[in-house]
């Protein structure tokens, strides 16, 4: 064993601090190491920890497995069971408990069998031999099925009887194969290419239970690939509810026990009578609905059936309404026409023009015309007047020839204000007769008014 840890002086030690010594003692002294016991206050935590207790006859200790650890498990753990586990002897500091963190589990007894079973899974599951995608549904109605096992196997018995039970039409065709010993494996690989080559429905794959080391053929490579090789679906009993072997993963389906598996590949025969019955009642039912149907129709036709004589004369009488009913719409329409020419002859008579009252007409108007015409032009000569005498005060020459003087700035505006000029500003006059420029000398600008 390793030295263990210097003994501290007299000074007095805090509880955390003791507690830490006492993990790195423990944790610097025992190597990881597999212990074995069995799982008892088993707790799968919310965080995907789990923590339990390993014990034995005289002891127990508890143990923790963190989440990443558990997810590569590839099983669940159940109280009572018995495991070996590799495991850390380490300290749960804040709690002072002395614990294992566990790093990987494996069933007592099982030993190397179930690590390569383990790893063989881990394996076809990377190949994606498993996958989802690729299982093949079961037939519905198979008429034909393959049955891969021992011809000693009891698990045989059960299948025939429960097939012979629920589809006594189907046919049977077994292939013998060792299920356990040496080489089975091979030899179940090679049953189940046999049967895959004939030309039935399915292929249930049985054996009974046993410990892992009697179904060892079930979870060889060979029979796993032999599987996946099949072209037509294989349905997989093997053992009990609790037995997995790779032929279970690798199958298109999977059944709990050989007398599942042979339930679910074959239909019920009473069941299926029991259905045809009924759909036979349905459609007798249907069929004589329809039939019903059918007759009123035919009744409703044939009341409505007449003779063709008698359609002929009913088409004549029909005939002669319409004959009559049209020489009574054409007089009608005659007699519209009439009333409607003796109105427009009266109109074109009243239309007609008249000389005599039409030229006195005309010369009245021609009066009125004449007089809106002269008053108009004395109403237009008045206000051109006036706008002529308002045009003439607005005119700047008028003011001009009155000795009054345009001033024009620097920036081409008339001067208002003295304050806008500026000494030597150059300021255009403009009088009633000719123009003069000026140079600016003085500004005397008015202050402003308030």
């Amino acid at each position: 064993m390793p030295n263990s840890v210097q003994p501290v002086n007299n000074s007095t030690l805090s509880v955390s601090h003791l507690n830490r010594l006492v993990r790195e003692c423990l944790e610097s002294t025992f190597p990881l190491s597999w212990v074995s016991g069995e799982i008892s206050n088993l707790t799968y935590a919310a965080s995907g920890h789990v923590y339990f207790s390993l014990k034995d006859a005289a002891a127990q200790v508890r143990c923790v497995m963190w989440r990443s650890r558990a997810q590569l498990l590839g099983w669940r753990l159940e109280n009572g069971q018995k495991i070996e586990a590799r495991a850390l002897v380490s300290f749960y500091e804040p709690r002072g408990e002395f614990q294992l963190n566990v790093e990987t589990i494996r069933r007592a007894g099982q030993g190397d069998l179930f690590e390569r079973f383990l790893r063989l899974k881990a394996q076809l599951e990377s190949e994606g031999l498993f996958a989802a995608e690729s299982k093949r549904p079961l037939p519905n109605f198979p008429s034909h099925l393959a049955i891969v096992t021992s011809p000693q196997a009891a698990a045989l018995r059960d299948v025939l009887s429960t097939l012979h039970r629920r589809a006594p039409h189907v046919r049977i065709s077994l292939f013998p194969t060792p299920v356990q010993g040496e080489g089975a494996g091979e030899k179940i690989a090679q049953a189940l290419k046999q049967a895959a080559g004939s030309d039935c429905d399915a292929i249930i794959l049985c054996r009974g239970g046993g410990s892992i080391e009697d179904l060892w053929a079930f979870n060889e490579e060979a029979v796993a690939r032999a599987i996946r090789a099949s072209t037509i679906p294989v349905i997989a009993g093997v053992g009990h509810e609790t037995d997995f072997t790779i032929a279970d993963f690798a199958a298109d389906l999977r059944a709990p026990t050989p007398t599942a598996a042979a339930e679910l590949v074959s239909p019920d025969r009473d069941a299926l009578l029991t259905r045809l019955d009924e759909l036979q009642r349905q459609l007798s039912r249907r069929l004589e609905r329809t039939l019903a149907e059918r007759g009123q129709q035919l009744d409703w036709l044939a009341s409505r059936l007449t003779h063709p004589a008698e359609r002929i004369w009913l088409r004549r009488q029909d005939l002669g309404q319409l004959g009559q009913r049209m020489r009574q719409a054409l007089q009608r329409r005659t007699e519209q026409q009439q009333l409607g020419l003796t109105i427009l002859n009266q109109r074109l008579g009243h239309a007609r023009p008249q000389p005599e009252q039409l030229s006195a007409s005309l010369r009245h108007l021609g009066y009125r015309l004449d007089n809106q015409i002269r008053w108009q032009i004395s109403q237009a000569s008045g206000k051109l007047k006036a706008l002529h005498s308002g045009l003439s005060q607005l005119d700047p020459h008028a003011v001009l020839s009155r000795g009054y003087t345009l001033a024009i700035g620097p920036d081409g505006r008339a001067v208002r204000d003295a304050a806008s000029l500026g000494v030597g500003d150059v300021v255009n006059l403009s009088f009633a007769r000719g123009s003069a420029s000026a140079s600016i000398k003085q500004v005397v600008a008015n202050p402003e008014a308030d």
